[in-house]
């Protein structure tokens, strides 16, 4: 409701793009005044007035309209100064509320930008020059003197020079100069200096948000209207995948930012360590979606009355300001590396998911450790993707049904139970269980005694099923497929090849035929079948993974398969096939990343380790950069999971949001292998079951792994094209 009545009242009283180049002291306080009448001025004095989540918003709708009121240093004053007891905070406060009054806000010396300058306090008096000061419109300047007291000086007083400061092309900041000012010391009270400066950073990161979006959508606007050699330029996958990728990035963005303030506005300590992750992510993020955005806009972009160029502008400076991604890079390598480290930390998946979290670790602590785990983790790896004891011992639990209706015999749990199994699996290392893609498309496309059928030995974890999609002519581009199903009396005969089978050893194929050779579309032609593998005239010649698993090149010949094993509709398989795939990309996303999260764990605590005498890789300042950049950039695989998860709780994940988590979490975890290469040196290269390899070649095999999640259940690419196409309306 705020953002919707912010959004409202800006485009109606302030002009987008920032209206002049140079706003006028005039101009800003008069639309300050009409957003005071609104009541954001008290946005974060007391609970009752709105948290950090509303402050937030705020400043990203005031970025959206390249608007400069006074609504961060506003915001700052409310955050340190509300409870205070003294006489001429409480009277500032009640001035700001109503207008009478407007702050600007610098840290001085407690800035970790070293130019930010400082003051020297002599009795009541400050000296010294402050720079990147907000105070085009101010009346009282606060300044952080030490880590206890902030200094309020009132702006008409003598002493003061204020001089307008042109940075990034943008007129805006100040620099002032003191010279004997006089001032009023104030108590920090109810807040801690590093925190108010941390709230500071993101509610400008919020700001740059809000810039980076709205020229984001100009742009996708642009893209769609723009013609060039014949068609839009929005056809381009150049350019719908490059607007894709602003997608991916501007919604981890928003949501760890909005992680960190919910924590924060619920007490939960966490708020710290997530809103350095949103600084450290969000910072390089916009303005990576900055300069794409004028990428698509090309010449016409940078034209300085262009709007485009306002949030070029605002994103850059709001995201280098208060040290930037580097400063929360080196708060977030702290936390992690520093006095004994921090593992990440666990989220809060609700009463259910947690007390489940909690069941499955004690089942896994009683059935899947000590000598048996220990000979299942001595296996190569291509004997460690299934363990067909261990399916039917999970089987009896009920959990492979953990999210199926209870009509089909599931536990009917939410998406946060569904996520905190994943979780709890995945830090286990546990084998691979189930058939939740075809067990999902056989609860809402298969006939009841198909349902009857197959569903139980799904559940009881005795039953595995392949999925045959891809063939030589068709992997993306699965409407290409040849493979044949032609009725002949009460039997399928199938004929053709599929290849890139990994579960080519299970009970089961679900496969996708033709069964009209001319229809038009050709995907109209297409139907699902269930094929038992031990049917006459199936081949299989497995083949060797470069990740050291298998999948097999499987050839159909002549097999005869009952009527009633067709899938849905005859030629309606594609309906089938694609709600599979999408519900596939909406589980995957989150499993990639939570096997990321795992092998950080790893990879922290060989980092914290000392060998001979060489300190450990955690002192180096290039390793725990590099730590910190992957922490952050998990938290925001871990926000894509989770908010797959609400969105499945509300019915279904929509298919391009099940792309962007594939695609986001797939590329992490190439990244993730890469850079624990680099930082564990030849001895992470060291494969498994040789002398030597470090946690039996698990680094360098999940590198070699990667590969297969960017590549499989759709490409990348193909899934850009999914996000350029469904997400933002752009042509095919």
């Amino acid at each position: 409701m705020l953002r919707d009545s912010l959004r409202g009242f800006l485009e109606a009283h302030w002009a987008g793009g920032g209206g002049e180049k140079r706003p006028s002291p005039d101009n800003i306080s008069a639309i300050w005044r009409k957003l005071v009448g609104q009541g954001v001025a008290a946005l974060g004095s007391g609970r009752d007035e709105g948290g950090l989540r509303e402050i937030l918003v705020a400043m990203a709708e005031i970025g959206r309209a390249a608007c400069p009121a006074p609504m961060w240093p506003t915001a700052l004053a409310n955050l340190a100064l509300s409870g205070s007891r003294a006489d001429a905070a409480v009277d500032l406060l009640e001035k700001l509320h109503v207008g009478t009054a407007v702050a600007a806000f610098s840290f001085g010396a407690r800035d970790p930008d070293a130019g930010a300058g400082s003051i020297r306090i002599d009795g009541s008096c400050g000296t010294g020059v402050l720079r990147f000061v907000e105070a085009a419109s101010a009346t009282h300047l606060l300044v952080a003197v030490d880590e206890f007291q902030l200094a309020l000086i009132q702006l008409d007083a003598s002493g003061i020079a204020i001089a307008p400061t042109r940075a990034i092309g943008a007129w805006g900041l100040c620099e002032v100069k003191l010279d004997s000012a006089p001032l009023t010391l104030l108590p920090l009270e109810a807040i801690d200096l590093g925190d108010l400066r941390l709230k500071a950073q993101i509610a400008l990161l919020a700001r740059a948000h809000g810039a980076a979006r709205r020229a984001f959508d100009l742009a996708v606007d642009y893209a769609k209207e723009r013609h060039q050699f014949g068609q839009p330029i929005g056809k381009f996958q150049a350019i719908q995948h490059k607007l894709a990728n602003c997608v991916i990035a501007l919604e981890g963005v928003s949501l760890i930012l909005d992680h960190a303030a919910r924590l924060h506005d619920t007490g939960d300590g966490n708020w710290r360590y997530f809103a350095d992750c949103a600084a450290a992510f969000g910072g390089d993020a916009l303005r990576r979606v900055s300069l794409e955005t004028q990428h698509i806009f090309g010449a016409i972009g940078y034209a300085e009355d262009h709007e485009a160029s306002h949030h070029f502008k605002r994103v850059h400076l709001d995201t280098i300001a208060l040290g930037g991604a580097p400063e929360a890079r080196r708060l977030l390598a702290s936390y992690l590396l520093d006095r004994g480290g921090a593992p990440l930390p666990q989220y809060d998946l609700g009463p259910s998911g947690n007390e489940l979290r909690a069941e499955v670790r004690r089942w896994l602590d009683q059935n899947w450790s000590g000598d048996r785990k220990a000979r299942f983790d001595e296996q190569p790896f291509e004997k460690r993707e299934f363990d067909a004891d261990f399916a039917r011992g999970i089987g009896k639990t009920g959990w492979i049904g953990l999210a199926w209706p209870k009509r089909f015999g599931g536990q009917g749990r939410s998406p946060l139970e569904q996520v905190a199994f994943m979780e709890t699996m995945e830090q286990a290392e546990a084998p691979r269980i189930g058939a939740s893609i075809q067990a999902n498309a056989l609860m809402i496309f298969g006939t009841r005694e198909q349902q009857q059928k197959y569903l139980p030995e799904i559940l009881r974890g005795e039953a595995m099923h392949g999925m045959g999609y891809s063939e030589p002519q068709a992997g993306s581009d699965l409407a290409a497929l040849r493979t044949s199903a032609v009725r002949d009396g009460e039997h399928w005969v199938i004929n053709g090849q599929k290849i890139w089978t990994t579960t080519w050893w299970g009970k089961y194929m679900f496969l996708a035929a033709r069964t009209d050779k001319n229809a038009k579309p050709p995907h109209a032609g297409v139907s699902m079948f269930i094929v038992p593998m031990n049917a006459p005239g199936i081949t299989v010649q497995p083949s060797r993974t470069m990740y050291d698993g298998t999948f097999a090149n499987i050839f159909y010949d002549d097999v005869r398969i009952p009527l009633e094993n067709i899938v849905g509709e005859v030629n309606g398989g594609w309906k089938v096939l694609t709600g599979a795939l999408a519900f596939e990309r909406g589980l995957v996303g989150g499993g990639i990343v939570l096997k990321v999260a795992r092998a950080f764990e790893q990879l922290r605590r060989h980092v914290m380790t000392t060998e001979g005498d060489r300190p450990p890789p955690a002192q180096d300042p290039i390793v725990r950069d590099k730590m910190a950049t992957l922490a952050c950039e998990i938290e925001v695989g871990r926000q894509l999971m989770m908010r797959c998860a609400e969105l499945a709780a509300d019915g279904v994940t929509p298919p391009e949001y099940g792309a962007i988590s594939k695609v986001y979490s797939g590329e992490l975890m190439e990244r993730f292998g890469e850079a624990a290469l680099d930082i564990l040196g030849m001895r992470a290269a060291v494969s498994e079951q040789m002398p030597g390899a470090i946690d039996n070649g698990r680094f360098e095999q999940n590198l070699r792994h990667s590969l297969m999640w960017v590549i499989s259940i759709g490409t990348n690419e193909i899934q850009r094209s999914l996000i350029a196409q469904r997400g933002l309306g752009l042509p095919r």
